[in-house]
């Protein structure tokens, strides 16, 4: 008896070239609409889906494949007599191969304005149903949903007439995987068309994008599971379980600190040390902000990471190799800059896209993101806490000034240079800024006022004068005594969200050292 072989796919790359193997194989090939179509038109010789049912195509195409005279000869068991004597009494004949990947559901949603009419044609069912019985029947059936396996399987049936079991094992793996994640993007999709603020259920399917050495320490496995990589890596060796938690944080930095700055014409460069920044700043041109991000902490940023927001150009190149820097991270590099970065082997070159953040966090400032905004995910005992990233642009109306004195214009650049630098840190956060760079950073403390003293003793430590500055704070302050402490070392306007019972408290204790204090309304606690 011949073997057969079904193929009905979306993604019709190498399609012709597998049937005709296939044929060659002596296979007897079925198809359905547009693949059999595609095959005919190419002089592959196949059978019409219809031709096997003996039922036409109803609905559009909505019903197919779903026959017992397909599903049955996918579903037999040819180990089980049962099974044989049943296909046979039913006039079913077995399929041995079921080629089949689905209607683009994900590429269709992700463009613009798209109708919920033409989202739900695109969900595909006979697609997965067959992909689906043939997996649960691998030991009898080989599936095919990768075209990167046609070839794999075609040298196995040219070597023995046969798939292995253990290849028939690994692609039903891989078929359940897929329709696992095909599931995924629908069942997400209506949570979005429901409204739903927070998933009924949450949904992942993520691939493993690369296996790490390990993940905090050597004695923990780990991988990096993602739906796409958002860098490319120039030079250096793999990036680590630690290293992409850094990499994150940067271009979280990048993208709350830059991309929608009031100036976005200014060039940004953020180092950060165990996902902390540690020093920012911002200038007409690269090198001028890294020297006045380096300047706020020159100890912290050995074996840190550097992000920027222009083309990295040799002069800063030059800058950041004072000292060895884990890995860089920008936009694009001059050819001088590459080739001078390049000289220490062990240093990691990333490139990113601008626009592509902006895609990936799409929050824009004054926006309720609470349905666009992604999700940050923490595995918690037996679970997972989900909430939505804090990367929103935050809307200025909502901040009010509760001080007797009004900031000046120079002292409320330097206060939106502070809440956008103190929303980064990890809580208790305290930041002190100039209007274009960090001064001191206090962040990790059981209290707010040890999280003051450590920014303070910083600036100290690496002669920055805090004198005019701002303080930004990721939440509220419950007593006066870091007012009193700031206010005795010049800095002279404050940041914070306000919300405690303590506030008139430390209202007054600014009015009385003459500060001027805005209450945001939003707090940034990163625990």
């Amino acid at each position: 008896m011949k073997k057969r072989a079904i193929i009905s796919v979306s993604d019709k790359t190498g399609v012709i070239e597998l049937a005709r193997e296939l044929l060659n194989l002596d296979f007897e090939i079925i198809s359905t609409g547009g693949t059999y179509k595609k095959l005919v038109e190419n002089g592959v010789d196949a059978i019409l889906v219809s031709e096997i049912t003996k039922f036409p195509e109803i609905m559009n195409g909505r019903v197919k494949t779903l026959h017992p005279a397909i599903h049955g000869g996918i579903l037999c068991d040819k180990n089980n007599s049962e099974h044989l004597i049943e296909i046979e009494k039913e006039n079913i004949k077995p399929i041995d191969l079921v080629v089949v990947n689905l209607y683009p559901f994900q590429k269709t949603i992700s463009k613009e304005n798209v109708s919920i009419q033409e989202a739900i044609e695109n969900i595909d069912i006979g697609g997965p149903t067959m992909i689906r019985a043939a997996a649960k029947n691998f030991e009898s059936v080989s599936v095919i949903i990768d075209r990167n396996d046609y070839g794999k399987v075609i040298n196995e049936l040219k070597h023995s007439g046969n798939v292995s079991l253990e290849t028939r094992k690994e692609l039903a793996k891989k078929a359940f995987q897929h329709t696992a994640k095909y599931d995924s993007y629908i069942a997400n999709y209506f949570s979005g068309i429901c409204e739903e603020h927070l998933p009924s259920q949450m949904n992942l399917a993520l691939p493993l994008i690369s296996e790490l050495r390990y993940g905090e320490n050597p004695h923990q496995k780990a991988g990096f599971y993602a739906e796409e990589i958002i860098y490319k890596k120039l030079h250096g060796k793999k990036l680590s379980f630690n290293n992409l938690q850094d990499v994150d944080a940067a271009f979280k930095a990048i993208v709350k600190f830059q991309i929608r700055a009031k100036f976005p014409e200014l060039s940004t460069v953020v180092i950060l040390k165990h996902c902390n920044p540690c020093g920012i700043g911002t200038a007409g041109n690269l090198r001028d902000a890294y020297e006045k991000a380096f300047a706020t902490d020159t100890m912290s940023p050995f074996g840190g990471i550097v992000i920027v927001n222009r083309t990295l150009d040799l002069g800063a190149a030059l800058e950041i190799n004072k000292i060895f820097t884990e890995i860089i991270i920008a936009p694009d590099f001059s050819a001088e800059a590459l080739e001078q970065l390049k000289k220490k082997k062990n240093r990691r070159l990333l490139k990113y896209e601008p626009n592509q953040l902006e895609k990936l966090f799409p929050s824009k400032i004054g926006e309720d993101y609470s349905q666009t905004n992604p999700k940050s995910i923490r595995t918690c005992m037996n679970g997972v806490l989900v909430q939505d990233e804090d990367i929103g642009g935050e809307d200025e109306k909502n901040w009010k000034v509760v001080t007797n004195r009004k900031p000046t214009d120079v002292e409320m650049a330097r206060l939106r240079f502070a809440w956008k630098t103190v929303s980064l840190i990890k809580s208790n956060g305290i930041s002190i800024c100039d209007q274009d760079r960090t001064i001191g950073l206090g962040m990790g403390q059981p209290s707010r006022i040890d999280s003051t003293e450590i920014a303070l003793s910083k600036a100290k430590k690496f002669d920055l004068s805090v004198e005019n500055c701002a303080l930004g704070s990721d939440a509220f302050f419950p007593f006066r005594d870091t007012i009193d402490l700031i206010a005795k070392k010049g800095i002279t306007a404050v940041i914070q969200p306000g919300g405690s019972r303590g506030d008139e408290e430390v209202i007054q204790a600014c009015n009385e050292h003459d500060l001027t204090m805005i209450f945001t309304n939003m707090r940034h606690f990163r625990h």
